[in-house]
């Protein structure tokens, strides 16, 4: 019954123009290929998987016009090339794990997101194929992508970001910081640039990794262009965007580097810091500043229970059922009795169906239309949702003030957020180091 909501992954947010390039390259590369006239080859062997040339090719042409557009400094081609190959390095691995983990992709998944992507572009899906051809862009590969970046993020999802845990105490102790710090409720424009330093490196590689890494710290602060040396350093799987972060609250930064950030002016960068996944340096760009607000709410009590169709009943047939039970319930039968023995909602059928109070957005919009629409101790007539058949009855309607419930929740989040980039890139570092790549000249 819950929505369960989760954050867009880079591509949802894209506009069609932006992925233009892109799909022209593959599309290119594809016609290429078809009339003879570029021959594949192996650039880099991994484990039992491997990157061909024309894939690296069309990632640094896409690469390459988003910089330009962007007005980022281009490295040396030999050094975004290596970026772009490292990439792609560790987005097979990643996949490769993917498939012995059996993450899988449904085309229902996908057309799902690919709508979404239509939608931010005031078009429907039926219409994308033809958008997307009017650029130059090949729609099956443009769904191939969209299905790989779809799969990644349910990768990360399932094997770091479920794994990270948050304590009462930490909750208690991001609060309390809060409280005695006004700053977290600003916004930051940050750029990061990590020099990674492998799980068994030796003291020889930890030292040249330590000297690497105040060299571009040096140059740096001393003007040079940080997103170039992002692009040519950087070991993140944000170098290709020349280190952006993007805005986040003060909150909502990695933890390691929040301490830094607060001590920056907008403009500087802060000295290298060390963590397990090796030496770090950050500038802030930009801050802009936030403000904490009560939150009061109005909310409703209600319970119900839900019926399914399966092959023996259809839904008539369960209409029929939970029109049935109204009527004895209305003659007097216990609600809640029914419900635990009736309702087909694991949530809430011991509960005798009650789901608590909740606030807006809460429920499925088909659900809360109908229980909007009740008033206290109503009942509804039986309608239908994508989890089933229902029969609700509101209990009661409050005006909640919780904003103590936020804040915690908020800092929950905030705190999984912090965790969330070190986590990942200790992951991927793992993942690459126990890998075996062979790059062919």
């Amino acid at each position: 019954m819950r929505r369960i909501l989760v954050s867009a992954p880079t591509w949802l947010a894209l506009g069609l123009a932006a992925v233009a390039v892109q799909g022209s390259a593959w599309a290119q590369t594809r016609e290429l290929a078809t009339r003879g006239e570029l021959l594949d080859r192996v650039v880099a062997i991994v484990n039992d998987g491997v990157v061909l040339n024309s894939d690296l090719d069309a990632q640094i042409d896409a690469i390459t016009e988003r910089m330009r557009q962007q007005r980022l400094e281009l490295p040396p081609q030999n050094v975004l090339r290596q970026q772009v190959l490292e990439r792609l390095v560790v987005q097979e691995i990643e996949l490769q794990h993917a498939g012995r983990a059996g993450v899988k992709v449904t085309d229902e998944m996908l057309n799902s997101a690919l709508t979404d992507v239509a939608k931010r572009n005031n078009i429907t899906l039926t219409q994308l194929p033809d958008t997307l051809k009017q650029q130059g862009v090949d729609y099956p590969s443009y769904r191939e992508e969209v299905r790989k970046e779809i799969t990644l993020t349910v990768l990360r999802q399932r094997d770091v970001l479920q794994h990270i845990s948050v304590t009462p105490r930490e909750i208690d102790q991001f609060l309390d910081k809060q409280a005695r710090t006004p700053s977290e409720h600003s916004e930051f424009n940050v750029s990061h640039i990590l020099i990674s330093v492998g799980q068994e490196a030796s003291p020889e590689q930890i030292d040249a990794a330590a000297k690497r890494a105040q060299d571009v710290y040096e140059r740096a602060k001393g003007g040079e262009d940080f997103a170039k040396l992002a692009v040519a350093y950087s070991n993140s799987q944000t170098a290709l965007e020349g280190g952006a972060l993007g805005w986040r609250k003060g909150s909502e930064l990695p933890t390691f580097l929040s301490d830094t950030v607060a001590k920056l002016k907008p403009g500087e960068v802060g000295e290298p810091l060390r963590t397990p996944t090796g030496f770090h340096i950050v500038k802030l760009n930009e801050v802009r500043g936030g403000s904490s607000e009560n939150s009061v709410e109005d909310q409703i009590h209600v319970r119900h229970i839900l019926m399914k169709t399966n092959e023996l009943a259809d839904d008539a047939t369960v209409r029929t059922k939970l029109l049935a039970i109204r009527e004895r319930i209305l003659k007097g039968e216990d609600f809640a009795g029914i419900a635990q023995v009736s309702s087909e909602d694991p949530g809430s059928a011991a509960e005798g169906g009650d789901l608590g109070w909740s606030g807006p957005g809460t429920f499925a919009p088909e659900f809360e239309t109908v229980i909007n629409g009740l008033k206290d101790n109503e009942m509804s007539e039986p309608f239908h949702t994508q989890f089933g058949w229902h029969l609700a009855q509101v209990l009661g309607h409050r005006r909640y003030d919780n904003t103590n419930e936020i804040k915690r929740r908020q800092a929950m989040e905030a705190i999984r957020a912090s965790k969330a980039d070190e986590e990942t890139e200790l992951w991927l570092r793992r993942m690459r180091d126990e890998a075996y790549v062979d790059f062919k000249s």
